[in-house]
């Protein structure tokens, strides 16, 4: 058979594309992943490297100067990223995200003013949505957005800002006060520009430092506060207060397919690892891959990648088609992540005590594995979707 998490029916040009990616993943990001990982240090010249190939821009319209592909395309980009290093996906995930949500949902003049530059990578993005006191609870918002004029002053506080520091334009949900019974419906969307760095970058906006993390090293987490923090009306997305709710859970519906095949990422390098291990370590007269309890572990981890794999495709091929994908993204996402994690575990244990050290790359994949049981929603969310869809689709008629 062909090696794992191969896809069928690529064009040409998504095949070159991944060829790519992939040779670039082999010669500039694994070797150096361990070193930049375990100093937490930014990934400069391999986001320099992503912005030359045109990953910034892969699905921005072509009249927009991206490289118009379809989500597929991104979504196996990204799991050739993952496989050399999670983090370096991370960079340009929130990006990826709310330059679809500008493309799908923007005015033309804020396609215009923010697309061509988010192509190259001179604007680079991050998603807000998160707060400290709620995760998933998107309708229970505190961070307010006041009209004044043809202004609204922003107050609050944001929580989970992948590349927070790093990014130079922030989608930020935010409550304003639109009069619906719904509190989904008092939510916008806000697209705000903001300098590189930390501390007050701009009156009444303030990015703390970065969180120290357990894993996910290299990429910037951070909060944002904001104090009377004043921006104009022409920033909301769309032009349509009240809309962000729906805007933010298309783009959420994106990231996880993006979180999907991170997880597939990290699990087909850690089977890697462990099958090219299990090879060369030997015992009892044989290498370790040659008794049963391995074997099978080895069988067991392939088939799940597999699956993964497969169903990661078809959710981004449903979105793709403009059909709903909601309960698919989802399946997907909860699958993949506890797959991931289950099969970098075995990874690990065939590893032995290697597998401990910090010298062996494994030891990384322990630590990053985790972040996607809870990344774009908790597998306990993805639950209360799918069965929200399956329901909405199989109720009882009578």
């Amino acid at each position: 058979m062909a090696r794992l998490a191969q896809t069928a029916g690529l064009t040409d040009v998504q095949t070159e594309i991944l060829a790519t990616v992939r040779a670039f993943v082999d010669k500039e990001i694994i070797p150096h992943a361990q070193e930049l990982e375990h100093s937490d240090a930014y990934p400069v010249d391999i986001v320099e490297g992503m912005k030359e190939m045109g990953l910034f821009g892969i699905t921005i319209p072509q009249e927009y100067g991206g490289l118009g592909e379809p989500l597929l395309t991104y979504a196996l980009a990204v799991e050739e990223i993952a496989r050399g290093w999670m983090s370096v996906s991370g960079v340009i995930n929130t990006h990826f995200i709310v330059a679809h949500m500008i493309s799908r949902h923007g005015t033309e003049e804020q396609k215009r003013h923010f697309l061509p530059r988010m192509a190259t990578g001179e604007v680079r993005g991050a998603f807000s949505m998160s707060e400290p006191d709620l995760g998933s609870d998107v309708a229970a918002i505190k961070t307010r957005a006041r009209r004044d004029g043809d202004s609204y002053v922003i107050d609050g506080s944001k929580m989970w800002l992948t590349n927070g520091g790093s990014s130079n334009l922030v989608a930020l949900l935010a409550r304003t006060d639109e009069g619906a019974d719904k509190p989904h419906q008092n939510l916008t969307t806000f697209l705000i520009e903001k300098p590189e760095g930390y501390g007050e970058v701009a009156p009444g906006l303030t990015i703390p430092g970065k969180l120290d993390k357990m894993g996910y090293k290299g990429v910037d987490t951070t909060e944002a506060v904001f104090d009377g923090y004043r921006i104009g009306a022409d920033t909301v997305l769309g032009g349509e207060p009240g809309r962000g709710f729906s805007f933010m859970m298309d783009g959420i519906e994106v990231g996880r397919v993006n979180v999907a095949a991170r997880a597939c990422g990290i699990a087909i390098r850690a089977f890697e690892l462990a099958v090219e291990y299990a090879q060369q370590r030997r015992t009892f007269g044989k290498p370790i891959a040659e008794h049963q309890a391995i074997a099978f572990k080895l069988a067991e981890m392939a088939t799940k990648i597999e699956a993964a794999h497969l169903m990661m495709v078809n959710a981004a091929r449903l979105k793709d088609s403009g059909e709903r994908n909601d309960v698919a993204a989802g399946m997907a996402k909860m699958l993949a992540s506890e797959y991931c994690s289950e099969v970098t575990q075995e990874a690990f244990r065939i590893h032995g005590g290697y597998g401990y050290s910090k010298e062996y790359e494994i030891e990384r994949l322990m630590r990053d594995a985790p972040f996607l049981l809870i990344g774009e929603g908790t597998s306990e969310i993805q639950k209360t979707i799918i069965s929200r869809g399956l329901l909405r689709e199989y109720r009882t008629r009578g």
